[in-house]
């Protein structure tokens, strides 16, 4: 059986209310005021995707025209949500129908308030994604956290997957759809808490500094 061609997408679409800017456009590595920025959430989570697929589709909104210079200066390309008031499972949607439009049968999905995962986690992910014979329709990574198994991001979708999001009523969740097919999807435990680490204030952002999601940033 020949290997899925996979295409990451990042839904970015997002009103980034409580963080008072544009999530995409925050520095990563995190850095103090004033000083000079290496990169974004969205350039860094391109170059992750890009490393282990054939393309990135960046899921913009209302904010396309504030984000599409980094995507295409990392080489990825835009798809938008006419409507991303509807949520983020229309973002979903529309990123995914890129993937069947452009030729491809699965999907490396990550969201932009999440930093960056380490390579390694996501080339764990696509090992097991794509184990001979396997009839796994998507990966889903996993942390340990105060005791208690967390799900996070980036997933790994099959086509299968692919299709029955598309399927779904608008109303619909993805985590609804998730338990749903729960004998379909493979969970995957790792040692990276970025998986499962959200920022959607200032105060989120501002707690990368304390914590060691950034003293990580050169594993792999």
């Amino acid at each position: 059986m020949l290997a899925p061609s996979i295409c990451g997408v990042i839904l970015a679409a997002g009103f980034s209310t409580r963080m008072g800017r544009d999530k995409a456009l925050l520095p990563w590595p995190p850095v103090a005021e004033g000083t000079p920025v290496a990169n974004t959430f969205l350039g860094a989570t391109i170059d992750l995707l890009q490393a282990h697929t054939d393309l990135v589709i960046v899921v913009a909104g209302r904010n396309e025209a504030a984000i599409e210079p980094v995507a295409y200066a990392h080489g990825a390309f835009i798809a938008v949500n006419r409507d991303p008031e509807r949520g983020q499972f229309s973002s979903l949607q529309v990123g995914l129908q890129e993937v069947l439009n452009r030729g491809r049968d699965a999907a490396l999905l990550a969201l932009i308030d999440h930093p960056p995962v380490l390579p390694i986690t996501v080339r764990k992910l696509l090992d097991v994604f794509l184990t001979p014979g396997s009839d796994t329709w998507a990966v889903v990574p996993e942390m340990r956290r105060a005791g208690e198994l967390v799900h996070g991001h980036p997933i790994v979708l099959r086509r299968e997957m692919i299709e029955v999001f598309l399927r779904a009523p608008a109303d619909a969740t993805a985590r609804d759809i998730e338990h749903q097919y729960q004998q379909h999807i493979q969970y995957l435990q790792v040692e990276d808490a970025r998986v499962a680490a959200n920022i959607d204030t200032p105060e989120d952002y501002a707690g990368l500094f304390r914590s060691d999601l950034i003293s990580s940033e050169k594993q792999f």
